[in-house]
């Protein structure tokens, strides 16, 4: 009987150690894996060197836009009061699209 006891308390002490070697294993990986998503964001930032999208006269007709539309001057096609930032955006892009400023293409 004394045997079977001694056999029990080893197996436990063997399966407590190797459940702590699976547990530190497991923190070196994730360690590793972070590293290695840092260096693509890094390379992904390097890519971007293409000129910008919208040009300086665009930038100022959507600033003139909603600025009217915070001191509640600014009128849609129908004539009703914008109150959506996202309207006045668009506005000041269709308005610099037609004076021809640099604005891409209405998708």
């Amino acid at each position: 009987m004394a045997t079977k006891k001694a056999a029990k308390k080893s197996s436990t002490k063997k399966s407590a150690k190797k459940s702590t070697k699976k547990s530190a294993t497991k923190k070196s990986t994730t360690k590793k894996s972070s590293t290695k998503k840092a260096a693509t964001k890094k390379t992904a930032a390097k890519k971007r060197t293409s000129s910008p999208k919208y040009g300086k006269a665009a930038g100022k007709s959507v600033e003139r836009e909603m600025k009217a539309m915070k001191q509640g001057k600014l009128r849609s096609g129908s004539g009703r009061k914008v109150t959506n930032p996202k309207q006045a955006i668009a506005i000041g892009l269709s308005e610099a699209r037609k004076s021809g400023a640099k604005v891409p293409k209405k998708s």
